[in-house]
């Protein structure tokens, strides 16, 4: 069955950061896109490179030194996630499945690379189990953004910064490796533990922000 492209989804980015990413991509980029690429393929290839950055993330239990693949990895995955949004627009081929498909891929990239981070030896678990979920529950209800508005809403730190957060991590990890910063309850924290427990902070509050004006707006529906 021929996928619906009628009705594109608004994408609404608050992040300057995002845009500005965007823009360059598209300027350097874009018209490099074959014509007979589709956005699911971009997305596709940027999965590929999500994959990559998790697969180096685990090996970086054998050296540290595997970070540098997930951070090409990221850069893959980021890029793609920006010029499948541009290949769909520009060739009128945008659509619900698309949006739905490019969220679901970065759910699972991005809780499975803060898994993966915290199952080395350059963090702990506990933080990464309480990151992890993040941007899955935000990708919930960015799907009901879709879904109810028709609107493709990020949260003012998107993914771009998520990817730089990431990417952080790497390099702390590869500078600091293993050393305690203090200790917590007889517990070593460790850079990476830091990073993520204060990346994790203001992206509760922005998931706690767009949840409740999502119900506000769906409470103005009924009336």
């Amino acid at each position: 069955m021929a996928e619906n492209y009628t009705n594109p989804v608004k994408k609404l980015i608050p992040s300057k950061l995002e845009t500005g990413y965007q823009q360059l991509m598209y300027k350097l980029m874009g018209k490099h896109i074959p014509k007979n690429a589709t956005p699911n393929q971009v997305t596709a290839v940027g999965a590929l490179g999500g994959l990559f950055a998790i697969v180096c993330a685990l090996l970086a239990n054998i050296t540290p030194l595997f970070f540098i693949g997930t951070i090409f990895g990221l850069f893959v995955h980021m890029t793609a996630d920006v010029l499948d949004g541009y290949v769909a627009r520009t060739r009128g081929m945008s659509s619900r499945a698309g949006a739905y498909f490019d969220l679901f891929t970065d759910v699972l990239i991005s809780t499975f690379l803060i898994l993966a981070f915290g199952l080395t030896p350059y963090a702990h678990l506990a933080p990464a189990a309480f990151a992890a979920p993040l941007y899955g529950v935000m990708n919930v209800t960015m799907m009901n953004y879709i879904i109810y508005f028709n609107e493709f809403q990020f949260p003012r730190l998107g993914p771009i910064e998520a990817h730089i957060a990431y990417s952080v991590f790497c390099i702390l990890a590869m500078i600091m490796r293993t050393k305690v910063l203090f200790t917590v309850f007889g517990i070593g924290v460790m850079i990476g533990d830091v990073l993520m427990i204060v990346a994790m902070l203001p992206m509760y509050y922005e998931m706690v922000r767009m949840a409740i004006v999502l119900f506000r707006r769906l409470k103005e529906l009924e009336k």
